[in-house]
């Protein structure tokens, strides 16, 4: 009798465990779903990567002295959403076909510092000119917003693999296209205040160097960047919708002989 009892019991636990394993498989996502979900996020980590590298480093843009100044050193800056970094390179390490001072990433002493005006409100001053802080504040804050839309659209399209919840995965395409756009919007800010600084020569002496400048390798990550998570966007997007068969769309040989 305990014997019988314990089989019963036994019987009972496989056929709840094996129930309860059919209805989550029945509600959850096919394994050619998963696969292709699986295959727009590692695109997803691409762009995630790119934006991170891009809003975290200063080399969006390099501003350049010329080589002629009489004197065996030259400054150079570049300088990101952050902060802005002075460097004096000697003139023998420059490239002999160049005549600005650069690139930045030559050895040389270098002098680092974060804009004031997230903190104090105050202008930074390059070379004799001011920065336009209103316009820097907007790139970086619509930078960062951007990162955080991001982050959202990660852990909706988590929460689709982990859970079953596939409309959400709606929710993390609207959040990586986006995210995307936000990127790519604070990029033409910050050209905007590039543009801002050049044209704001401050009065006071010693005169204004003649300057010229050239985008550097973190705005172009975070133009890939933008890109990549708008394709990431319409890749998760089109998951959503509902497959059509081919049947559905040829016309059938019966119907086209009649």
């Amino acid at each position: 009798m305990m014997w019988s009892n314990f089989l019963m019991q036994e019987e009972d636990r496989r056929r709840g465990a094996s129930g309860r394993a059919r209805g989550q498989h029945e509600s959850g996502l096919s394994p050619e779903q998963e696969g292709k979900i699986k295959l727009v996020l590692l695109l997803t980590a691409v762009g995630a990567t790119l934006a991170v590298l891009a809003v975290g480093t200063e080399f969006w843009v390099e501003l350049n002295t010329f080589k002629a100044n009489g004197s065996a050193v030259c400054d150079a800056v570049h300088l990101g959403l952050w902060k802005m970094c002075t460097k004096r390179l000697w003139q023998a390490d420059l490239p002999v076909d160049r005549e600005t001072c650069g690139p930045a990433e030559l050895p040389g002493e270098a002098n680092c510092t974060y804009f004031k005006f997230f903190t104090t409100g105050e202008n930074a001053h390059i070379f004799q000119r001011t920065t336009k802080k209103e316009v820097n504040l907007a790139a970086a804050v619509i930078a960062v917003l951007g990162l955080a839309v991001m982050a959202l659209g990660c852990l909706c399209v988590i929460m689709v693999l982990s859970k079953g919840a596939e409309f959400l995965l709606r929710v993390g395409a609207v959040c990586f296209g986006l995210s995307g756009l936000l990127l790519l919007v604070s990029l033409e800010v910050f050209r905007h205040s590039v543009r801002a600084l050049l044209q704001r020569v401050g009065p006071e002496p010693p005169p204004a160097p003649a300057l010229t400048y050239e985008y550097s390798w973190s705005l172009g990550c975070g133009m890939g960047a933008g890109l990549v998570l708008m394709l990431a966007g319409i890749c998760f997007l089109l998951l959503t919708l509902p497959s059509w068969p081919c049947s559905s769309l040829c016309p059938k040989q019966g119907h086209r002989a009649t």
